[in-house]
């Protein structure tokens, strides 16, 4: 049984024959030459080997992968811009437009994402007018009837709004010092206006930062625009982000006093309107207020003026009047 298994064990003739040729002409060789050999065992690579390890590994295809990152599209290298010029760019937008008319495909929603239900409506047609430096008015049309849905006008300090479904005329100031719990009373048409016509960053009461946004999947600049509250702590109150695909502007962001985030606008599909550009796909979220707007432009005319009848509006006859923070009339104002 030992036997068999040392058979078992045994190498094949042909390895063991290998092996004692290899060992008779080692033993012939001198014992110097074959210390050397023993401890230099690169030296018995062809040249050709050696060589061609060599091209591998200088050769970047044998040690690495060439991979593109497409964004939207675009294969052409990210542009670069410094905070001066980031800072010019918003002044010169908003410098440019002294005017406006839009009509716009808008598309209302309430609801919010933090309380995990959103609510969106068809497609209502609206009216857009603007002159600076605060003049707004924003009116939008039932579906199919085009009967007025909603129509607000501002002045930049105070605000009113028409109601007609529900017979209301609302009058209150631009500022929410305390925010209702019935979401109609939070709106306000500054807060349109802002997000349409991006303010300048004024360098005496704010301060700048630059950060570079970019990765695989976002090629951002964002310019962050701090504020010094009294008491010393600084307060985020504003972003704006800008594409580095082609400079244009991308987004803005307004916080309040707490890091809550009032108006999250976002700007694509821009267009020339009268040798001025402004994006033709505007979406404004309000996550505090829980309503939001996606507007679409139908048609725009830029710093061809605005009559100044464009903003007044009078309260209808039969409605009721209320002022926000007071409780409703009774009746209908005569």
């Amino acid at each position: 049984m030992e036997a068999r298994s040392q058979l078992r064990h045994r190498p094949p003739d042909s390895v063991l024959s290998i092996y004692h040729n290899y060992s008779k002409r080692l033993s012939l060789r001198p014992a110097s030459r074959a210390a050397y050999n023993e401890t230099m065992p690169f030296r018995r690579l062809p040249l050709f080997a050696l060589v061609l390890c060599l091209a591998c590994a200088l050769t970047s295809s044998c040690v690495a992968r060439r991979r593109l990152i497409p964004r939207a599209g675009n294969s052409k290298p990210l542009q670069s811009a410094d905070l001066p010029t980031l800072l010019a760019a918003v002044r010169k937008q908003y410098d440019a437009i002294q005017n406006f008319s839009a009509t716009v495909d808008m598309v209302p929603a309430l609801g919010s994402t933090e309380k995990n239900h959103i609510t969106e409506y068809k497609d209502v047609r609206a009216y857009i007018r603007f002159r600076k430096p605060s003049d707004f008015r924003l009116a939008g049309l039932t579906p199919f009837v085009h009967t007025t849905l909603f129509d607000m006008v501002s002045d930049g300090a105070d605000f009113k709004l028409y109601i007609p479904s529900k017979g209301r005329f609302i009058v209150g100031r631009n500022a929410i010092d305390q925010p209702s719990p019935n979401k109609l009373e939070n709106l306000r048409p500054q807060h349109f206006l802002d997000a349409l016509v991006v303010q300048p960053v004024d360098p005496q009461t704010s301060k700048v930062i630059l950060e570079n946004f970019t990765d695989e999947d976002n090629a951002y600049y964002i310019v962050h625009e701090v504020r010094e509250l009294p008491d010393g702590t600084l307060h985020l109150q504003r972003n704006i982000w800008f594409s580095r695909i082609d400079m244009s502007m991308a987004r803005q962001m307004i916080f309040e006093d707490a890091g809550n985030i009032l108006t999250d606008a976002r700007y694509s599909e821009w267009h020339t309107y009268d040798n001025v550009p402004f994006p033709k796909h505007i979406e404004i979220n309000r996550p505090r207020d829980e309503y939001a707007m996606v507007l679409d432009i139908v048609k725009m005319e830029i710093n061809k003026g605005v009559a100044g009848d464009q903003f007044v509006l009078e309260q209808p006859e039969g409605t009721t009047l209320q002022t926000v923070g007071a409780p409703p009339a009774k009746g209908p104002a005569k």
